[in-house]
């Protein structure tokens, strides 16, 4: 099973004279931003479906930009939630298992790969929403973050140390016989 998570904007409704059409360095599609939030669409396929994810959007009173503070929205919370348990073991990464992004991520993937575990990687960096998300709804504010039996685990260090002392096969063991 594998997901798949994409994020296309739609312009803000009503327009007001306050919103823009922005394309930023992070944003393969341009994105409507006024005082109030970004709209975006998101979606997730097979088997969930993500519909909306407004992000809260703050403005700085000396100056016309904004800048997102609230990241995590409860329907974000949701699917992420749902996500984490749907699998034994997920990482959310950058790039994909046969594609990694990062050496950070390669390296928890080349573990996993070596324990023979069967694992779901979602790429962070094809939504931004999502990335930055994951670093509240985790408490963890670096990439890859890996999940074991719905529960968070840890980045690249702490699954590389754990998989040094032996805590990692014992963590996985224990997940795959329950």
């Amino acid at each position: 099973m594998s997901f798949h998570l994409q994020l296309a904007a739609r312009p803000c409704s009503p327009a007001s004279e306050d919103s823009s059409l922005t394309w930023g360095s992070r944003h393969r599609h341009p994105i409507c931003v006024n005082s109030t939030k970004l709209c975006s669409v998101a979606a997730i396929s097979s088997p969930l479906k993500l519909a909306s994810i407004p992000t809260k959007l703050s403005s700085n009173s000396s100056s016309s930009s904004f800048r997102c503070f609230a990241a995590l929205s409860p329907e974000l919370k949701s699917t992420l939630d749902k996500v984490v348990t749907s699998e034994k073991v997920i990482l959310f990464m950058k790039g994909t298992k046969d594609f990694p992004q990062c050496g950070f991520s390669h390296t928890v993937v080349q573990i996993l790969k070596t324990l023979n575990v069967p694992f779901e990687t979602i790429n962070i960096l094809e939504n931004e929403s999502l990335r930055q998300g994951l670093k509240e709804y985790s408490s963890w504010p670096t990439f890859p973050q890996l999940y074991i039996d719905g529960e968070f685990f840890g980045g690249c260090d702490i699954t590389l140390e754990a998989y040094k002392s032996g805590e990692l096969q014992e963590v996985l063991e224990k997940a795959m016989c329950s």
